[in-house]
């Protein structure tokens, strides 16, 4: 069977920071306390009003391709995981391929919430496979800090904005992607959701934003807790079983970033050192779909991962989506 390598990845965050402690200025009932205990964010990243998500996607894109030693014009597909896109049409994707010169590249976006990123590599996966494409570049891109309600501080507190993005080709002399898992759970897609925007919706209007129909909510996060969990430490179990690799040779856990408790959770429940999970929560927040790719990547950079090391990128978020990629780095 054809290897899948992936041959760059990169990864941008806005540099302005919102502190906890700004939260708190701002009038929300809170503490840089009172978050960290139950989240592990301590900051997250804000882009710019006149900066869209394409712009954060073309940064890390960039990244990437430089990793990778290629130009925007060696590459055929272009696919953006995102669930703020900068218009419903044109797609993100499509904005980014005008902004990389890149005619030449099928470009679409893939929305699977914070699942985004695994689920851009699994279609990627199946175009290379396939023949159809030689060189893929898929991006995770957020700007999750416009889809909220910043009276809400059960939302408000976790979400940020950044991307992240890899470089994929079919074969060898890169970075193996052992495989690829995806599952959805459209019955309970409900427990998170941005009702606004679509067809079940009438047009944006005064009583729609009224009834904040236009902003993330969260039902039973409680609940959805739990269901993350296992859901988390399914894929892991999946991703291992699958390549016959036992989860304590795992090197490395890169998890979707979105509670530092869930991670707790997670190892105690595969039975491994939280000194194997690398976590970028603490810095960024939640950024969705980018979070577990923009994490991949700092974790490349700063040399946290070394050669044939096993890196592991479970993931789970509303759809409800979830999954996990296994690689031979």
């Amino acid at each position: 069977m054809q290897k899948i390598a992936i041959l760059g990845t990169g990864s941008y965050v806005p540099p302005k920071v919102l502190a906890n402690s700004d939260l708190q200025k701002m009038g929300l009932d809170t503490t840089d306390e009172w978050i960290a205990q139950r989240t592990g964010v301590r900051e997250r990243r804000i882009a710019d009003p006149d900066v869209n998500t394409s712009d954060l996607a073309l940064h890390a894109s960039r990244k990437a391709l430089d990793m990778a030693g290629l130009k925007p014009s060696d590459l055929d597909l272009i696919i953006v995981a995102t669930i703020t896109p900068d218009t419903c049409c044109p797609s993100a994707a499509n904005w980014l391929q005008a902004s990389l010169n890149a005619p030449q590249a099928v470009t679409f976006d893939v929305t699977a919430a914070c699942s985004g990123y695994i689920f851009g590599l699994n279609v990627a996966t199946q175009y290379l496979l396939s023949g159809h494409s030689k060189r893929v570049l898929v991006v995770a891109a957020e700007i999750m800090t416009r889809t909220l309600n910043w009276k809400d501080r059960t939302t408000c507190i976790l979400w940020g904005d950044g991307a992240g993005a890899a470089v994929l080709t079919r074969g060898s002399g890169g970075h193996e992607l052992l495989s690829t898992h995806i599952h959805t759970d459209g019955a309970n897609g409900k427990d998170l959701l941005l009702p606004g925007g679509g067809s079940r919706t009438t047009p944006i209007s005064h009583e729609s934003v009224d009834k904040g129909l236009h902003t993330l909510n969260m039902i039973e996060a409680s609940a959805s807790f739990r269901v993350a969990v296992r859901h988390f430490v399914d894929s892991i179990k999946e991703a291992a079983s699958y390549n016959t690799i036992d989860v304590k040779n795992i090197s490395w856990f890169i998890p979707h970033q979105a509670n530092l408790r869930m991670f707790q959770s997670i190892a105690k429940s595969i039975d491994v050192s939280m000194d194997k999970f690398y976590v970028t929560l603490h810095k960024y927040g939640n950024i969705s779909s980018a979070s577990c790719a923009i994490a991949l990547d700092e974790a490349v950079r700063d040399g946290s991962i070394k050669k044939d090391e096993i890196v592991c990128l479970p993931v789970f978020g509303g759809g409800l989506t979830w999954g996990s990629a296994l690689i031979r780095w």
